[in-house]
């Protein structure tokens, strides 16, 4: 009997993938170590010296910098829950009525909500900016031409409106991305079973609680974390809207633009990066154990169905 031969060593997987393993870490694994490592240390008398955790105990403990930083991730949660009650519920809602068979002109009407995700951020922010002026914008006079004018308000320059307005900016831009990937789970979904739900009388909205719901929460689970995580990593808008200072008053700013602030320096603030490269690891462990929870309560689920 012939002994059995050894499975071949398949170099070529190792070949194709060398160049994409090779760019990923030359851009995203060698900074986020680089990050860590530069946390670690503190610039005295031109000279590099190691800390420790002394950055992180300045950031959280010293009033001045606890002060900002406990304020940028308040607005971080603000902006990330807006985006989970609208951004998110909105995409579903579109998804699902883009699915329908009956609906005609669908894919035009899928271009046109997902074109602003692929607009510059610059274009994005300038632009809503100039729409929402109460000196040359267009929104008091649109209100004005239906009678509500006495709603306008200068959104952008109130703290208690700014970062909601900008929060609802950013929904309208992304919200193509949840409608697309939820409109790709429900084509997903086996005729088979809507035509078991049909015979069973299920139809219409009743199909889409009771069948399709169902069938796309891991897809709305993907989303959620994706939410979290760009959310989390928020710059561009807010920096395009407002400034490196989130106006007014830093009621727009957020762990990315703090983080640049201090990194970079902005005006008569010098640049820090030790003290940057603490905030963005401390941004950094926030969305690691935030995605964590949730890989841990999905491995929950699964024990539990399992049994």
């Amino acid at each position: 009997m012939p002994a059995p031969s050894k499975p071949k060593t398949r170099w070529h997987i190792a070949v194709f993938l060398a160049p994409a393993v090779l760019v990923y870490t030359a851009v995203m694994i060698y900074p986020l170590f680089n990050t860590l490592r530069l946390a670690l240390y503190s610039e005295v008398d031109q000279q590099r010296i190691w800390v420790g955790l002394q950055n992180f105990q300045t950031l959280f403990g010293d009033a001045f910098w606890s002060e900002q930083f406990w304020n940028a991730l308040g607005n971080n949660a603000w902006f990330f829950l807006i985006h989970m009650l609208v951004q998110n519920p909105i995409g579903v809602a579109l998804a699902a009525l883009l699915s329908s068979p009956r609906l005609r002109f669908s894919a035009f009407y899928r271009s046109a909500i997902f074109i602003p995700t692929i607009l510059s951020f610059v274009i994005v922010g300038f632009a809503w900016k100039l729409i929402l002026s109460p000196i040359w914008g267009i929104a008091p006079g649109m209100l004005d031409a239906i009678g509500l004018k006495f709603l306008y308000q200068p959104w952008l320059g109130k703290e208690e409106y700014a970062l909601t307005t900008l929060s609802l900016v950013s929904v309208w831009q992304y919200v193509g991305i949840p409608m697309m990937l939820i409109y790709a789970a429900l084509l997903s979904i086996p005729d088979e079973i809507l035509e078991a739900g049909e015979c069973d009388g299920i139809t219409g909205m009743s199909a889409f609680w009771k069948i399709k719901l169902p069938l796309i929460l891991p897809s709305i689970g993907i989303i959620s974390v994706l939410t979290f995580v760009a959310n989390f990593n928020a710059f561009d808008l807010i920096y395009a809207a407002q400034g490196a200072l989130a106006g007014p008053d830093f009621s727009t700013d957020i762990l990315g633009t703090f983080m640049y602030r201090t990194f970079f320096g902005f005006q008569l603030q010098l640049g820090d990066p030790h003290m940057g490269s603490a905030i963005a690891s401390a941004m950094f462990g926030i969305i690691l154990i935030g995605v964590c929870i949730y890989l841990f309560g999905i491995q929950r689920r699964l024990r539990n169905y399992q049994f």
